[in-house]
């Protein structure tokens, strides 16, 4: 009478006897179909199963390798070869063949190196991994020099002379060229821009933005308008998503947007261009009603509409004071950005 196979047990999960087998073979066959995203699964159920199984391990490595997984292959690789598990040198091919397309040539030739001082590699093989270690030498030895050319050329002090010209555009070009730049060679005189009275606090804002899409996490100072703040750039809201701006935004849609859509896109767009230059500062007065009834009230002006204050202020709920004194701030941040933004 045949024996039973053992019934399998995980945490807590029973399997059918065989389970393993059926998922090796269907994983192998799918592995020599070039299925190779497909065999993948099914030998890592496998594995679980039956961890000690060389072909099972083998065809995972390849099936991994094959489907551009080359840092599982490798963990895996050279797991098997701590191990033990295989052929000892059909397993080094495998793990040198995997280290090449990821590009470890230092980790090749400390490999190699290693098997030539212990003499383990056999007369007929030691050709074959002398080329290896030669070509590693070579390609290690050159990214080695790409390297300390980069790290040169990043320790050279760069310099944007942003204060050089008082042309904005020429200003805005160079902050532009930084976006798919390391901006770190350039922090200091960044930092010294941002809390230099004669800088534009336009391009204080495109600086801001782009510490934050590059994750700056360093305090620095920020002047604008005789105003000093310390900031954390990473930790900054995005220039359209600030607090306020959009407080404003909802107040100014609730009471033009259907009544009057060309007044309110003219309110919204001076909205967009005073919050952009003020960013990360929110000015005086605190009350977002008045500074939405200050921007209603001067896109009617500018639209040649009369704007009686009193009704403004009635219409949202806001002081003429705080209104007149937000207009003022408007106007005087209106003057900065246009005709650049």
């Amino acid at each position: 009478m045949k024996k039973r196979e053992p019934v399998k047990r995980k945490d807590n999960i029973i399997y059918f006897p065989g389970l393993d087998k059926r998922l090796t073979d269907k994983g192998l066959e799918s592995l020599e179909k070039k299925k190779f995203h497909e065999a993948i699964p099914l030998l890592e159920e496998a594995r679980e199963l039956n961890p000690d199984n060389e072909n099972i391990l083998i065809g995972l490595v390849l099936a991994y390798f094959e489907a551009g997984a080359f840092k599982k292959a490798k963990v895996l690789a050279n797991e098997m070869l701590l191990k033990g598990m295989g052929d000892y040198f059909q397993m080094v091919d495998l793990y040198l063949t995997v280290l090449i397309q990821l590009h470890e040539y230092r980790e090749i030739v400390t490999t190699i190196e290693a098997l030539i001082e212990e003499r383990e590699i056999p007369p007929e093989k030691h050709d074959h991994f002398l080329t290896i270690l030669q070509f590693s030498r070579r390609m290690a030895e050159g990214r080695e020099q790409q390297e300390i050319e980069q790290e040169a050329a990043d320790s050279e002090v760069s310099v944007l002379n942003l204060l050089a010209s008082d042309n904005i555009n020429e200003q805005m070009t160079k902050i532009a060229n930084l976006a798919d730049k390391n901006i770190r060679p350039y922090l200091d005189e960044i930092t010294n821009y941002l809390k230099f009275e004669a800088g534009h606090p336009f391009i204080k804002t495109l600086i801001l933005n782009l510490l934050k899409e590059q994750e700056i996490d360093r305090e620095l100072v920020v002047e604008k308008f005789a105003i000093e703040k310390k900031v954390i750039p990473i930790q900054l809201p995005e220039v359209r998503e600030q607090p306020k701006m959009l407080e404003v935004k909802s107040f100014l849609a609730n009471q033009l947007e259907n009544n009057n859509p060309g007044l309110y896109e003219n309110a919204i767009s001076m909205v967009e261009r005073t919050f952009l230059i003020c960013y990360p500062f929110e000015l005086g007065p605190n009350s977002s009603e008045a500074w939405a009834a200050a921007f209603d009230m001067l896109a009617q002006e500018y639209l040649g509409m009369d704007a009686e204050i009193s009704k403004i202020a009635g219409k949202y709920g806001a002081v003429p004071a705080d209104i007149e004194k937000a207009r003022a701030q408007i106007e005087e941040i209106e003057k900065i950005s246009y005709p650049n933004i």
